[in-house]
């Protein structure tokens, strides 16, 4: 890294960044480490992993924190924003022998001020159950290494569940165990309970229950990470083999997919309303993939290599914290809704109100974040013109602009002309391009400028009522039962293409197949985005990124974690520095 970009000044590690909420400042006082601070010689050692939960104690300050250094595992009172961090005294310290932690997840159901329930995965395939807080071991799963010998690659409690949680494994299955239950003393036999397109489901075959309960099989490859949706219905995992793929998680039945534009995915996770799911990986790109749809609405481009963490700003994301819309009188309309003239007219007025103090309109939807081995930070903002470009277009006659930049050339998905009902728009997307950008667009497609704008106009209309269709439809279909919510995203999936899920199989070995097509467009194909920001923060790989309501929590291999507070949260820290450095810049 330290011959790119040449100068001192690009290599230089940022303290501080300045967005359109204001200043973001790296707090040296709340950086937590092993007691003695010496950076970690992180050759050959599983990425440092951090989890928090909320015990709800007397005192207000409830946050604790645990991570994992090379063999070491440790638990602390996290102070934030607030207080310096003690690290003289962590609530529990563990060293492992022979093999090492690798992630961790606490059960934040049945936390108190007085015990805690934390799973930490290992690297030789077991999963600990630990009170840190009593320091008890309550109990070890796969002790025997029956059920799986490879590396626990994530771990996590079931959301809701005080007892079930789920395991991946570099061996590309998945286990879900019950805490109440043993391992047996024996390799479990499994019996097919479902099978799919590049996953199958055993259940464990025994006298009395044991674990596992379930075996997943999914894609080729290890399991890098699962995300849980944020209703806790849906799964969404991603592989070494490049693929996510987005299950029913009760009724094991696969939603959608996409693939990578090449090599792993790493990271996956979930915007808060659950509609978009957010992917990084060895294609040093974040994609953004729409539940709804089933498709890539957008990627982004600025890590310089891979990207090993993504995640959702809840407390930036304006969705969350807005006004229900005029027309709605429920929350849950409102969490639905997915297009539609009104969203966008409504957003419009609602952030208004927020940013009021902005020069730029303002058309912010969602904001998340990515880390990666290139040690930076990058935050991105996921905005109107990206989720919605149908609606300016069916006003605004400004195609080549507008479009250019935000929907795929025709030559994306022709294959397969009918899936609509019109022969021109292309499967997962509806709008075909002004303009051809690259070779894989037919030019005879656009060749005809006469008959152009009438084409374009038939088919932004379609797009625009097929669109509005969808977002009432979806919408009352979300009232029912699960049931219904998952007959209709399933059928959502086959009427749109219904090659898309065999495509998997078919291709999943020759990733030059699926390029092109609605599982993996070209780059041209869908929008790219730029980083908001896009800054060297550490040393070494960043391994941690973490949303709290008053700060940014990232970490390093090197086994420090670091605090971002927020704009407006370090009081007179804060107001001191912004007055010596002049606004919208970074020292």
């Amino acid at each position: 890294m330290a011959a790119e970009g040449g100068g001192k000044e690009m290599n230089e590690i940022k303290t501080q960044f300045t967005t359109r909420e204001g200043l973001y400042k790296l707090l040296s006082h709340s950086e937590y480490s092993r007691p003695n601070r010496v950076p970690f010689n992180s050759q050959g050692s599983n990425p440092v992993r951090v989890s928090f939960v909320n015990v709800n104690d007397q005192s207000g300050n409830g946050d604790r924190l645990c991570f994992n250094v090379g063999r070491e595992l440790y638990f602390y009172i996290y102070k934030g924003v607030r207080k310096a961090a003690d690290l003289s005294k962590p609530i529990d310290k563990r060293i492992y022998k022979g093999t090492q932690p690798t992630c961790h997840d606490f059960n934040h159901l049945t936390a108190t001020a007085e015990s805690v329930s934390l799973l930490v995965g290992f690297s030789a395939g077991q999963v600990q159950l630990i009170d840190p807080i009593k320091k008890e071991t309550s109990k070890l799963f796969n002790e025997e290494r029956l059920i799986d010998k490879s590396r626990v690659t994530c771990v996590k409690w079931v959301p809701g569940s005080e007892s079930l949680f789920l395991v991946a494994h570099s061996s590309g299955n998945m286990y879900l165990y019950n805490v109440e239950h043993t391992c047996g003393t024996t390799a479990p036999h499994y019996q097919l309970l479902k099978q799919g397109e590049s996953f199958a489901v055993h259940t464990c075959k025994s006298k009395s229950t044991r674990n596992p309960l379930l075996k997943w099989t999914v894609g080729e490859g290890a399991l890098n990470e699962f995300a849980f949706s944020p209703d806790g219905k849906f799964l969404a995992c991603v592989s070494q083999d490049g693929f996510l793929r987005v299950f029913n998680f009760d009724s094991v039945e696969l939603h959608g997919t996409m693939k990578s534009y090449f090599g792993g995915l790493l990271c996956v996770c979930w915007s808060p309303d659950g509609k978009y799911i957010v992917t990084g990986g060895e294609d040093d790109l974040v994609t953004v993939w729409s539940f709804v749809d089933c498709r890539v609405i957008a990627r982004g481009h600025g890590h310089k290599s891979w990207v090993s963490v993504v995640a959702f700003d809840p407390y930036t994301t304006s969705v969350e914290e807005s006004d229900p819309m005029e027309f709605s009188g429920s929350d849950e309309d409102f969490q639905d809704l997915h297009f539609g003239r009104d969203r966008a007219n409504s957003t419009q007025s609602r952030l208004s109100k927020r940013n009021s103090t902005d020069s730029r309109p303002v058309s912010v939807t969602y904001r998340f974040g990515s880390v990666g081995q290139d040690t930076q930070l990058c935050l991105w903002d996921l905005t109107e013109d990206i989720l919605f470009p149908h609606q300016p277009l069916s006003r605004a006659r400004t195609h080549t602009n507008v479009m250019n930049a935000t929907s795929p050339p025709a030559g994306s998905g022709g294959t397969n002309p009918g899936s609509n009902g019109n022969s021109i728009t292309t499967p997962g997307n509806s709008v075909p391009p002004p303009l051809p950008r690259s070779n894989s667009l037919p030019h005879s497609a656009v060749s005809n400028a006469g008959s152009k704008s009438s084409v374009m106009d038939g088919a932004i209309a379609s797009g625009v009522s097929k669109f509005a269709t969808l977002s009432l439809h979806d919408r009352k279909e979300r009232h029912h039962e699960k049931d219904h919510k998952r007959n209709h995203s399933m059928g959502h999936i086959s009427s749109k293409s219904s090659d898309k899920l065999n495509l998997v199989t078919k291709t999943k070995t020759d990733p030059a197949k699926t390029l092109g097509t609605p599982l993996c467009p070209r780059m041209e194909d869908v929008p790219l985005l730029e980083p908001l920001i896009c800054k060297k923060i550490a040393h070494e790989r960043l391994t941690v990124l973490i949303f709290l309501e008053d700060c940014i929590v990232t970490a390093c291999q090197e086994g420090f974690i670091c605090t971002w507070a927020r704009p407006g949260k370090v009081g007179l820290l804060s107001s001191q520095n912004q007055a010596n450095s002049p606004s919208g810049t970074v020292v």
